[in-house]
Formats: structure tokens, C-alpha cells, sequence
């Protein structure tokens, strides 16, 4: 009877398990079929909704504006040519500094006191020659004598000139008109040749660097004035000579170009800040201009999709230059084209589309 009980248990355990999994089953089964239903599937036949504008010839503007960085004219980093002791350092971060003033006093006690022994040394061997000279004339002593004092004096003199030069550099003298930008070291260190002590930097005249791409190099000239503005002073309009055309181009496929400016009398611009160069151009003429968010591609191949037929088409273009937000096209475009300037996402080449014209700006 118990193995009747038991086997009739068994039998249950097994049903349920059965009837348990077929439920599994079903239920797995029948979300597969609802996300299956509700997953989107994508047709590349289907119509693509897209943004675009007719494009119209536009007048562009005379002027235009190229970012750039105000550089320092001039910076260093001081150095001591006679290692030595910090004894002082007479400036601070921020103080102006003229050419010639002391900045750093390296303490030069021991050589004063080489100094001071060299002259006593001098002071005998002149007394020598002196008496030497008389005793030579008088035939009391040999020339040669009177020789080897006037060698030994002249010996000690260049070893004081020696002297008097080594404590002369220890008083280091600021190189130009200039501004303390950084303090590398304090009072007590020591200083050895070639270690950084103290930065100036010199922006009564700054640098003001730009980038340009090959198509507006042209447009520069070696010592000729440009307008410049200062981001933080945009009131004020300053003058910048060219003082340097790029002949290479850098990584990034634009040339370097250069100008020197006068900073204004209170040294408002320092260096690092921002400016812009305005060029101007006395023509105003009729281009194509269209939205620089609508260029695809890279910077050496750009591109387009304009609508034609219903159809989406990569269109090559060339970029004369850009303005802000705004590219202006040379070539690639026509008058009339419809330039499509939004929804790119799911548009390919030959895509179908269905265009909203939007009306620029």
C-alpha cells in the first residue's frame, strides 16, 4: 500500500511540473508575439520626413569676424648664472617691472670677502712694482723682477674684475618692461644655474594669433593693419600690424597667421584672452549661403542632401568660407535647389522623402 501511495505521489509531483512548464512555454510564447508586434521595423522604402529650404542668393555682409587668442609679446623665466643662496626676492605676482630693475638678490657674502682679499693683494703688489721700478732703474735688481710683479698685479686685477662680474650677477636685473606672472621660488632656497626663479611677462605689446583656412590666406599681407577687438572690451577697436603669414599648414588644415598689437595704456588685454579681427571687404555681392548644421561629410570632402524627385541626393560641395553658423558655397549649389536641413536620422542616399519647406531666416 505505501508503494501505491508513493508512486501515486510521484505521479502528481510529475504532472505539475508538466503542467507548470507548459504554462511557461505558452506565456514566453505569447510575449514573443506582443513585442514582435511592438517593435518597430524599419523599410527603406518607406518615406523619410525631412526639413528643408529653397535655396536663394543672399548679399553678404562687408564685414566678418575671425576668432583668435591674445598672446604675450615677450616671456621668461629668470634665471640665476651664479648659484647661490635666495637671499631676497624684491617683487611680487602682478608688480610691474621696468628694464633694469632688480628682481632677485642671490646672497654673495663669500665673494665680497674673495673681493676684499684679492684687493689687499693688489694693493702689495703695486707697492712692489713701485719700489721694484726704482730699485730696477738703479741697476739693484735684475728686470726679471720687476717683470714678474707687473704680471702678478695684472693677474690680480682680472681676478678681481672676475669677482666684481660674479657679484654684479647676483643681483638679477628684469630684461624688458614687463609684468611678475609667476613666483617659482622663495627666500632661503638655494638657486643654481638654469633653475626657474621668477616668470615676467610682457604685454605692453601682445600677439594676437588667428587660423585661417587656404581659401582666405589671401586675403593677408606681411605689415598690413588689420582691425582687432577684445571679447572682454568690445568698445574698443585696436590696430594690428601682420607680422606673420603661415607658409605651413598645421593638423588641423588652416594656416597660422600673426599680428602685433599695442595693449591699451592701463594693459586692460592679457594674455590668454580672447578677441576677434574684423576683415573687411568693401564689395557686397549676391551667394549661396546655407546653414553650416545642414553640411555633412569631413572638412576636406563636405556634402549636402538636397530633395529631387521625391528622392534624397548627396551633393559634393565647396565652402568658400565659413561665417558664425553660416556657410558661404562656391560651388556645388544652384538657385533653387531644395537643401535639406533637417531630419537625418534614417536618411540615405536615394532615401524617399517627403519634404516640409521651411522658410529661412
Amino acid at each position: 500500500m505505501k508503494k501505491s501511495k508513493n508512486s501515486k505521489k510521484i505521479i502528481a509531483y510529475i504532472l505539475i511540473a508538466v503542467v507548470l512548464t507548459a504554462f511557461v512555454v505558452i506565456r514566453l510564447a505569447t510575449n514573443k508575439r506582443f513585442v514582435t508586434q511592438r517593435v518597430y521595423h524599419y523599410s527603406k522604402q518607406q518615406a523619410v520626413y525631412v526639413q528643408g529650404q529653397i535655396i536663394q542668393l543672399k548679399s553678404v555682409g562687408a564685414d566678418y569676424f575671425i576668432a583668435g587668442t591674445f598672446e604675450p609679446n615677450k616671456e621668461t623665466k629668470m634665471s640665476t648664472e651664479t648659484p647661490g643662496k635666495i637671499e631676497s626676492i624684491l617683487v611680487d605676482i602682478g608688480n610691474y617691472v621696468k628694464k633694469g630693475q632688480p628682481v632677485i638678490q642671490i646672497n654673495n657674502s663669500l665673494l665680497k670677502l674673495q673681493l676684499q682679499t684679492v684687493e689687499i693683494q693688489i694693493e702689495g703688489l703695486e707697492s712692489d712694482v713701485k719700489r721694484f721700478s726704482v730699485l730696477a732703474v738703479a741697476g739693484a735688481i735684475p728686470g726679471i723682477q720687476l717683470e714678474k710683479a707687473k704680471l702678478g698685479l695684472k693677474s690680480a686685477e682680472m681676478q678681481k674684475a672676475n669677482l666684481q662680474e660674479q657679484i654684479n650677477k647676483t643681483t638679477i636685473l628684469a630684461p624688458f618692461d614687463s609684468i611678475v606672472t609667476a613666483k617659482l621660488s622663495e627666500e632661503g632656497a638655494f638657486a643654481s644655474p638654469g633653475t626657474p626663479l621668477l616668470q615676467l611677462t610682457d604685454i605692453g605689446m601682445l600677439k594676437f594669433t588667428i587660423n585661417v583656412p587656404e581659401t582666405e590666406l589671401s586675403q593677408f599681407k606681411q605689415n598690413n593693419l588689420y582691425s582687432i577687438g577684445a571679447d572682454a572690451l568690445p568698445e574698443v577697436v585696436l590696430t594690428g600690424k601682420a607680422i606673420m603669414v603661415g607658409s605651413k599648414a598645421n593638423q588641423g588644415s588652416s594656416f597660422t597667421v600673426q599680428f602685433s598689437v599695442r595693449n591699451t595704456p592701463s594693459l586692460f588685454i592679457k594674455a590668454g584672452m580672447f578677441g576677434k579681427l574684423n576683415l573687411r571687404n568693401d564689395r557686397t555681392e549676391k551667394r549661396i549661403t546655407i546653414p553650416a548644421s545642414a553640411i555633412l561629410g569631413t572638412a576636406n570632402n563636405p556634402q549636402v542632401y538636397v530633395a529631387k524627385n521625391g528622392k534624397a541626393l548627396l551633393q559634393d560641395i565647396t565652402i568658400t568660407k565659413r561665417i558664425q553658423d553660416v556657410a558661404i558655397i562656391e560651388s556645388g549649389l544652384n538657385e533653387g535647389d531644395i537643401l535639406i536641413t533637417n531630419g537625418f536620422i534614417n536618411l540615405f542616399e536615394n532615401a524617399n522623402i517627403v519634404v516640409n519647406i521651411q522658410t529661412p531666416e
